[in-house]
C-alpha cells in the first residue's frame, strides 16, 4: 500500500546576478537578487517520487537569465507558473529581493499561494 506524506522543500538565500529592473542601468548591468522559495508536495515512499531541489534552483536561475524581467512582480508570476507546470505542488511561497538596489535597505516582493 502506498503511503503519501506531505513534505515541504525550502530553498533559502539563492543568490545570483541577473538583468532585472526598469531603470536604464538595470537593463545593462547585472545585479544580485536573492530568491527564497518554499513549497509542499506529496511524497510517495513506494513510488520514490520526489522533487529535486537542485533542479528547481537551476530552473529559477535559467528563467531569470533568459527572460531579463523588468519587474520583480513579472519574475515572481513567471516562476510560479513554471513551477506549477512542472511539479505537482500544494502550496508555494516565493520571494525575490534586490538587496543592493537601495543603500539603506533590501527591497523585495513576495507571493504566497
Amino acid at each position: 500500500m502506498s503511503k503519501q506524506t506531505l513534505l515541504q522543500i525550502d530553498i533559502e538565500e539563492l543568490s545570483f546576478e541577473t538583468i532585472i529592473g526598469i531603470l536604464p542601468f538595470e537593463r545593462t548591468n547585472k545585479q544580485r537578487i536573492v530568491v527564497n522559495i518554499s513549497f509542499k508536495y506529496f511524497y510517495d515512499s513506494l513510488k520514490n517520487n520526489y522533487i529535486d531541489y537542485s533542479e528547481v534552483t537551476t530552473l529559477i536561475k535559467d528563467i531569470c537569465e533568459k527572460e531579463k524581467f523588468e519587474l520583480i512582480e513579472e519574475a515572481l508570476l513567471f516562476i510560479e507558473k513554471k513551477i506549477r507546470e512542472l511539479y505537482a505542488i500544494e502550496e508555494l511561497t516565493l520571494k525575490i529581493s534586490k538587496p543592493d538596489i537601495l543603500p539603506d535597505c533590501k527591497v523585495g516582493v513576495s507571493l504566497s499561494i
